[in-house]
């Protein structure tokens, strides 16, 4: 086990990417745990995806911070922009930062590559000055299972060589860590990146298989299943996520000195997975079981007649698989939901949010 160093409460935490889906259930659980401190949410509120369920989450923010005892700032803004970057670090001092935004999806980034260099590379190295600038107590950041790769190796382990993406976004992912590992190293800031893999739940990004083959099936539309459903995917539910980005966030790699009076990189890379890969076809058989049961498909529903087996699609890889031992060493913690349990929820919350609400 790690040395749990940073105390949260009564301090001041950023965090970037909220409300986006990562961002805005760390955010609550934030403001529902902690007895006291300050959380500023920072998010460009872009429109890669429907901007009305980035304000869903917000609201559900601002009820989680009206019934709590911690206050909450949120700022809308765009992580290029440097000088707003520096005045949120200058008036507010955040001590943690957890840095959630990002441009994502492996797809996306093939006719879009522009926001990602926005995005993920000069938006993190504005974080990576401001932490310089206003130093903080620990610097948590997402990574992604993209930067695996064409891997071939399984499970995947953060001590594989990831030198080969596939795709653009899994590139500015790599970076991001070679870029916190050189701020690590000059400037002393203890930095932990995380790499996702495959997160869903409730209020989820709707570019997401799950959420979009969702909306096609209640549409009547068929769904395209990759690969001709020969994937896996270590799918892992969100409260899992946020479990263990609290408990990484309160253990910062400790600053030390080598042997030549320099530092040692306050530096660590951990794997959040569900460490249980399941079959594509099986996880869509499950979802849409549960949508049925939810209410959200018909009970007679059509299974076979609306899927399309399809070829693999460029960016994509066949296996994803966390070794999240790592993890589970250091904090105590392994992701437990099973998929069963994670596409209920989801599939209740659809049906109150989309049916019920009349969206």
């Amino acid at each position: 086990m790690v040395k749990w160093n940073v105390e949260l409460n009564g301090k001041t935490i950023l965090v970037t990417g909220s409300p986006g889906f990562i961002g805005a259930n760390l955010v609550m659980r934030l403001l529902c745990e902690l007895s006291s401190g300050h959380v500023i949410s920072f998010d460009s509120m872009n429109d890669y995806y429907d901007v009305t369920l980035k304000e869903y989450r917000l609201s559900e923010i601002e009820k989680a911070a009206e019934s709590g005892n911690v206050k909450h700032t949120f700022i809308k803004g765009n992580l290029a922009d440097k000088p707003l970057i520096n005045s949120v670090f200058e008036q507010y001092k955040p001590q943690i930062v957890v840095n959630l935004a990002a441009q994502a999806g492996v797809r996306y980034s093939i006719e879009h590559p522009d926001v990602y260099i926005e995005s993920n590379l000069i938006g993190f190295f504005n974080i990576l000055e401001a932490c310089r600038q206003n130093p903080v107590e620990h610097l948590v950041y997402a990574s992604s299972s993209s930067v695996y790769g064409g891997n071939k190796k399984v499970p995947f382990s953060t001590d594989d060589k990831v030198d080969n993406p596939v795709s653009l976004y899994a590139a500015t992912k790599k970076s991001n860590e070679l870029l916190a590992h050189a701020y690590a190293k000059l400037y002393n800031i203890p930095s932990t990146g995380l790499r996702f893999f495959t997160v869903y739940g409730p209020a989820g990004r709707p570019d997401m298989f799950y959420y979009s083959a969702t909306q096609k099936l209640a549409a009547g539309k068929k769904i395209q299943i990759f690969n001709y459903g020969n994937c896996k995917r270590d799918f892992t539910y969100i409260d899992d996520i946020v479990e263990g980005i609290i408990r990484v966030i309160q253990g910062a790699p400790e600053k030390k000195t080598g042997e030549d009076g320099l530092p040692v990189p306050p530096y660590r890379i951990y794997n959040i997975g569900g460490g249980t890969p399941e079959n594509l076809l099986d996880y869509v058989s499950t979802l849409q079981e549960e949508l049925v049961r939810a209410g959200v498909l018909p009970e007679d529903y059509d299974f076979e007649g609306h899927r399309e087996l399809v070829p693999m699609q460029p960016g994509d890889v066949p296996v994803t698989y966390a070794d999240s031992t790592a993890l589970e060493r250091d904090f105590g913690f392994k992701p437990s939901t099973d998929i069963r349990t994670g596409l209920r929820k989801f599939a209740e919350w659809y049906k109150s949010y989309y049916i019920d609400g009349n969206r």
